[in-house]
């Protein structure tokens, strides 16, 4: 009876670990990053009122709770230069998510197509560039694109073009950066789809007079389908509020909601607008994953 009631318990403390995680390091933090949204800057440390006083008991904390507005969302969605901010962050990432995609899906397929003994390796070059620093890959850039960088001066030394081009400090500088930065988030979870993939299934499709453009969207791209979302959650929500790579490789036109959000907490100060800016991109994030998860579960019971 002891060993049944320990080994529940066992149970019990794995399942709740997870929510344990999230409890302490999301939900809570969320709330903090909530409250103060709800609040007002001042002159002050820290930068904003009210502070909830535990001092004065109970009625100093309601007349705290009695002084939270939500003037900074009102502010947020009035203000265009926030709402071109969102805008231009969800295009610029969806864009780059396209781009990742159709480059990482023919090197996963590639890698999950070679002979075992190659796929370690290919598998190893994949994860490389994460043996160094992501800021440091993402200068790196700036010598390349730059107008005495080495692209042009490789363009026109074979004669491809007559004057630099000036591709630093443009949008098409940001989306080279998080193509580069972000395609192993992509390459990896398609690799894991199509590598356990039952080859069988291609040979009697195959064997049934399928021709090979046909199988690939028919049974491949279905099969691969879990990778092919995972990948684009992966580089898409990240990529959403980037910050490093549009401050070093964009202009001042790059509108993203990262370098705003970090203009208003470090430049203005004004941290109750910047946490008002943090949770609306979250619910943004949030929102649609939280749709797909209940649309995918609904999908299952009724296959099942």
């Amino acid at each position: 009876m002891n060993g049944f009631s320990t080994s529940r318990a066992g149970r019990l403390i794995v399942r709740l670990l997870p929510y344990a995680w999230l409890l302490v390091f999301f939900l809570l933090p969320f709330l903090i990053v909530f409250k103060i949204s709800l609040s007002q800057v001042t002159l002050a440390i820290p930068p904003y009122m009210p502070t909830f006083d535990l001092v004065g008991g109970i009625s100093g904390l309601m007349d705290s709770v009695r002084q939270l507005s939500f003037e900074n969302y009102a502010f947020l969605f009035s203000d265009r230069l926030y709402v071109l901010s969102y805008l231009s962050s969800l295009q610029i990432a969806g864009i780059s998510t396209l781009l990742v995609l159709m480059i990482g899906y023919p090197i996963a397929y590639g890698m999950a197509r070679s002979p075992r003994a190659w796929r370690p390796t290919l598998l190893m070059l994949v994860i490389l560039p994460f043996w160094t620093s992501f800021l440091i890959r993402v200068y790196a850039w700036i010598g390349i694109l730059s107008r005495e960088g080495l692209l042009n001066n490789f363009l026109m030394s074979t004669g491809i073009i007559d004057a630099p081009l000036t591709i630093l400090s443009t949008n098409i500088a940001v989306y080279i950066g998080i193509v580069y930065s972000y395609l192993p988030f992509m390459v990896l979870p398609l690799y894991a789809s199509l590598e356990r993939m039952d080859e069988s299934l291609l040979e009697a499709a195959n064997d049934l007079g399928c021709p090979p453009p046909k199988t690939f969207w028919v049974i491949t791209v279905p099969l691969s389908l879990p990778g092919i979302v995972a990948g684009c959650f992966l580089v898409f929500i990240p990529a959403v509020g980037e910050f490093v790579i549009p401050d070093l490789l964009g202009g001042s036109q790059t509108l993203m909601i990262g370098r705003t959000l970090w203009a208003e907490f470090f430049n203005n100060r004004d941290w109750p607008l910047s946490s008002a800016v943090a949770v609306i991109l979250l619910l943004i994030l949030v929102i649609p994953i939280m749709i797909f998860q209940n649309m995918q579960q609904r999908q299952q019971e009724k296959n099942s």
